[in-house]
């Protein structure tokens, strides 16, 4: 008989997050970076959440001025206000604070000691 805890980790890894069929959350952050200062050339990253996003975008020193990050759902994109992931100077938000930034946007969602996002993966796919 194989034990409960490795039957919801073979689940988890064959559906996914489980916070991935919440509703009220996106299924992904999708990052379009302007390579051109018209805007017209660009490349995309893709991340299960945000900070796994943004910690990337940060470390790879891509300009904040040159990016918008969508939330992917279900039935549309949504552009997300840049006051969410950027402090007041125009930097790249980190942990914490990029988790008190979305504790509003999420309610009930991101909470000091924990988050529905951590049973997400954190990796970045990009082009």
């Amino acid at each position: 008989m194989v034990p409960e805890s490795s039957r919801m980790g073979l689940i988890r890894k064959i559906l996914g997050p489980k916070s991935k069929y919440a509703k009220d959350l996106p299924y992904a952050y999708e990052a379009r970076v302007s390579l051109t200062a018209d805007g017209e050339v660009t490349t995309t990253y893709l991340s299960d959440t945000i900070c796994g996003l943004v910690e990337y975008l940060k470390g790879e020193c891509v300009d904040p001025k040159t990016v918008e990050i969508l939330e992917v759902r279900l039935e549309h994109d949504v552009v997300l206000e840049p006051k969410l992931y950027l402090g007041r100077g125009g930097e790249w938000l980190t942990r914490p604070e990029l988790c008190r930034s979305f504790e509003e946007h999420y309610p009930g969602h991101i909470r000091p000691d924990d988050c529905s996002f951590s049973d997400r993966d954190k990796s970045i796919a990009g082009s």
